[in-house]
């Protein structure tokens, strides 16, 4: 991922629990802030590259993503006082997204092909995304294009850590629901899904996963007792997109 530096904060989105924000960088470019100091913590973080880098892997549109930098001298400024809150617990490493001008939210009034249903269906089934729904569709239209956002929300055992050590077998036999998955019936029998995992598992080779993991930023892994420094970190996560690659029958909609 790129690193660049913020250097202005333009406004709030407050759609969302965290509330990111859009902001400049010195690049040029505008983001979609998602950041450190929101109440959801880093996991989110690491969820949203971890899931948003399978995602391009396997042919899904997601947004470029980004390390922004966000320094003292940007929340000073900021005549908000929740904003300004939120960014000094944010100074350092924050994760953005390209932000997308033009682009309108997923009402189901224009859909994609199936393949590309399929293909979002099957990520949010393999990384266990269950906020992909017509409450909070998290789908963004921009130009011809369908594009998935927010996976914040994806990766729950990460969540468990602390208090348990990892257990990659658990995870891999979590079966997914997707009866209530925004695309389900645009993907078309689920079957159809299932059908399509050899190809996607084939593009997620051991090396990608490893790479996928490696470009979490190092500040973003937290340690525990069971993992006492980021390479185990590392290591548990790639362990559990192993193990949950290897088993599609266990958590698979539509598989045998």
């Amino acid at each position: 991922m790129e690193n660049v530096r913020a250097t202005r904060y333009v406004l709030p989105l407050r759609e969302g629990g965290s509330m990111p924000g859009l902001m400049e960088a010195d690049d040029d470019g505008m983001y979609v802030v998602k950041f450190r100091g929101a109440g959801q913590g880093l996991k989110v973080l690491v969820a949203e590259v971890v899931v948003g880098l399978l995602g391009r892997a396997i042919g899904v549109h997601v947004p470029e993503l980004a390390v922004v930098d966000v320094d003292a001298a940007i929340a000073k400024y900021e005549a908000d006082e929740e904003v300004q809150d939120l960014l000094d617990a944010s100074l350092g490493t924050n994760l953005g997204l390209d932000f997308l001008p033009g682009s309108f939210g997923y009402d189901g009034s224009r859909t994609p092909d199936a393949a590309t249903a399929q293909a979002i269906v099957w990520l949010d089934a393999f990384t266990a995304n269950v906020d992909r729904t017509w409450q909070n569709p998290n789908l963004l239209w921009w130009h011809d294009s369908l594009v998935a956002i927010d996976h914040g929300a994806a990766l729950y055992f990460h969540h468990s850590w602390p208090s348990e050590a990892p257990d990659p077998g658990r995870f891999a036999r979590q079966r997914f629901d997707a009866s209530t998955h925004v695309l389900a019936e645009v993907a078309g029998p689920l079957e159809k899904v299932a059908a399509r995992h050899p190809e996607f598992a084939a593009l997620l080779t051991p090396e990608v996963l490893e790479s996928v993991v490696a470009a979490v930023p190092e500040e973003w892994l937290e340690t525990t007792e069971f993992l006492p420094n980021t390479a185990a970190v590392r290591a548990a996560y790639v362990d559990a997109l192993t193990a949950r690659l290897a088993e599609p029958a266990a958590w698979l909609p539509g598989a045998a």
